[in-house]
């Protein structure tokens, strides 16, 4: 045989490695790390995604609980906030003024912790993003994206998933 043709088998391994390894780093960018998407536990990770959705929509919200009751629109003072569930995804509402709720996605748009009520602000327990309870807008990092809205409605007495 032709020695230029002719491919040595170290050269082989050495090529043959190469793209092992290539492959290898590839596939260990899709994997998920701890503390994102399924994982969950009493730290505040949750089994959302770190783009803050609750695996319904991208926007956080919950379209299949439509019509589902939240909360009673008495356990959320005026000026503060409370945490509950849409579709079993964790929300957090406020009632900025009388008779006017909002809700967001409870999950930090960080790395996906779960997002509680502190004082009259929302505080991830994590990293110590904080974020205004009344807009969902980020007011201290290390998250750079607000908290999704969720689509809810007062009726009567009763916060209603819309």
């Amino acid at each position: 045989m032709d020695d230029a043709r002719e491919l040595s088998r170290r050269t082989a391994l050495v090529l043959g490695g190469g793209g092992v390894a290539v492959s290898a780093l590839t596939l260990a960018g899709c994997a998920p790390s701890s503390g994102s998407a399924g994982s969950t536990g009493s730290t505040g990770d949750s089994g959302a995604g770190s783009d803050g959705s609750t695996g319904s929509d991208s926007g956080g919200g919950t379209t299949d609980a439509a019509g589902e009751e939240v909360a009673a629109l008495s356990d959320i003072p005026v000026g503060g906030s409370i945490g509950a569930t849409i579709g079993g995804a964790p929300v957090l509402l406020s009632q900025p003024t009388e008779g006017d709720v909002v809700a967001f996605s409870a999950i930090c748009t960080h790395q996906g912790c779960q997002v509680g009520v502190e004082g009259g602000a929302f505080v991830c327990p994590c990293h110590g993003s904080v974020f205004d309870a009344a807009t969902g807008a980020v007011e201290q990092g290390p998250a750079l994206d607000p908290l999704p809205s969720v689509a809810v409605m007062v009726d009567g007495d009763r916060v209603i998933a819309g």
